[in-house]
């Protein structure tokens, strides 16, 4: 009977977590979609506690108390600056979780647990343990890193020294070996648990290790990609904690967790023109691009210009389209470009915004931003469906953005960054960049369309800029 009962449980589970999933597509049902699939694991979590009876009722209510209190915290004090350094955290506690059960089953074995068969353990057991301790180990170190070169900690400038892929190697050889030494002391484990112990030890240094060397290499500017790959494997350490526990819920929402942050990682690399491969072993990009100055380079011209006259262009356009990036997250400048926005259309100029779909420094890092702000997202345009416009737009306003609307993906073929699609912001009659500087962005490439014919710079802080457009607009209604 609790047998059938925890089935039936996980199935609904499940079914809520497809659903969840699914209305996650679209901005418009992604909170419905958010809610269904946390309940969906709230079901899950507390059904296996309760009806196993691994915790009575009074420590489960104050785990899910203490968690709960601990996740409205983080959601009403994290600016959404950090949001990507708080999803990269999260992955890593995620595989760090599967590690420490996969860890505690391990021990439950050892020391004939209540909740496990010391006869039933087999190679099967083996190889889930050390799938999870493998993967969970080097989804937490990755994630660390993760999380130090988007917070600033660690550089986001590709870290490397002499050997770095000889060493890579030699700890990918010991893993395995760890792993296939688990597997050979899986028949005469528990009675003899010395070398089992010591190769899941052995596993998991080498996947810290490995986490770590992995990640330090790859550049500030691929780090979207790295997000959302280590969101893939925190889902596939999570699918085989599921094995490990034999809990259909955790198998399932696991697997849909890393099929969905690998199709969403394929789908960035394809945004940037590039492989796997070349994100993880090309060394690319450079820090946060916050320094530079103004110094404009021998043979190069800057057309500067001011909020206000950047307000009279603005209000006297038929088309507006606006094109946001890490600068808007940075200055916390989404309100005033949506009030700007508001006041424009008010005067009959059309406004859109047009989003990549790596600007800023996570997937749809723009989309919440622009949310939050209670842009209507039918405002908001992909790059396919944008791209075709600019030609007819008078005016472009890049808000922060640098590497994403960067001429040089199609005309410099010596260019780190060339056929990486990009927004073809150069095409409109006018465009204005608002940007404290002339550095260049993530990639570390310089932006030629800074020194455009047609290009008007703005230097400021991108809220201080903005909300000076506004106001200058709205001076001209009022005059």
């Amino acid at each position: 009977m609790k047998t059938a009962i925890i089935d039936l449980t996980y199935l609904l589970s499940a079914v809520l977590f497809i659903f969840g999933l699914k209305r996650m597509q679209s901005p418009v049902t992604a909170r419905t979609g958010n809610a269904l699939a946390s309940l969906g694991m709230l079901v899950a979590v507390v059904a296996t506690l309760f009806l196993y009876e691994i915790l009575s009722w009074p420590l489960m209510i104050a785990g899910v108390v203490l968690g709960g209190a601990i996740g409205v915290a983080l959601a009403r004090t994290v600016e959404m600056t950090a949001m990507p350094e708080l999803v990269a955290i999260f992955n890593g506690f995620g595989g760090l979780a599967s590690t420490l059960v996969a860890g505690a089953e391990l021990a439950q074995y050892v020391g004939g647990g209540r909740l496990v068969d010391p006869e039933g353990f087999g190679i099967v057991s083996a190889l889930t343990i050390s799938l999870s301790i493998l993967i969970g180990t080097v989804t937490f170190s990755g994630s660390v890193v993760a999380n130090g070169k988007l917070s600033g900690w660690v550089t986001g400038t590709p870290i490397s020294f002499p050997g770095l892929r000889v060493l890579t190697g030699l700890l990918l050889l010991g893993a395995g070996g760890a792993l296939g030494t688990m597997l050979a002391a899986a028949p005469g484990f528990p009675a003899v648990p010395g070398a089992m112990i010591w190769a899941a030890v052995g596993l998991g240094g080498a996947a810290f290790l490995l986490g770590i060397l992995l990640v330090i290499p790859i550049g500030g500017a691929d780090m979207p990609v790295v997000v959302s790959l280590l969101n893939s494997y925190s889902g596939l350490a999570a699918a085989a904690t599921g094995f490990v526990l034999d809990n259909t819920a955790l198998i399932v929402s696991g697997t849909l967790v890393g099929a969905a942050g690998m199709i969403l990682t394929v789908l960035m690399c394809d945004a940037m023109n590039r492989s796997l491969a070349n994100v993880m072993l090309g060394g690319f990009g450079g820090g946060d691009g916050g320094g530079g100055g103004l110094d404009v380079p021998e043979g190069k011209s800057v057309n500067e210009t001011s909020p206000d006259d950047t307000a009279i262009l603005a209000r006297y356009a038929d088309s507006v389209i606006i094109v946001p990036g890490y600068g808007l997250a940075v200055a916390q400048a989404q309100h005033e470009v949506r009030e700007m926005a508001d006041r424009l259309e008010a005067q009959g100029v059309t406004v859109k915004y047009a989003i990549h779909p790596v600007a800023g420094r996570m997937p749809g890092h723009m989309n919440v931003l622009l949310a939050e702000a209670n842009v209507d997202y039918e405002k908001l345009y992909e790059l396919e469906e944008i791209n075709s416009e600019f030609k007819s737009t008078d005016l472009a306003i890049v808000v922060g953005a640098n590497d994403v609307v960067n001429p040089a993906a199609r005309t410099d073929e010596g260019s780190p960054i060339y056929g990486m699609p990009i927004l073809n912001v150069d095409e409109a009659e006018t465009v204005v960049v608002i940007k404290r500087s002339l550095s260049p962005g993530y990639s570390g490439v310089p932006n030629e369309l800074f020194y455009a014919d047609n290009t008007k710079m703005l230097f400021s802080d991108a809220k201080e800029a903005v909300a000076g457009i506004t106001e200058s607009v709205k001076k001209m209604e009022e005059a």
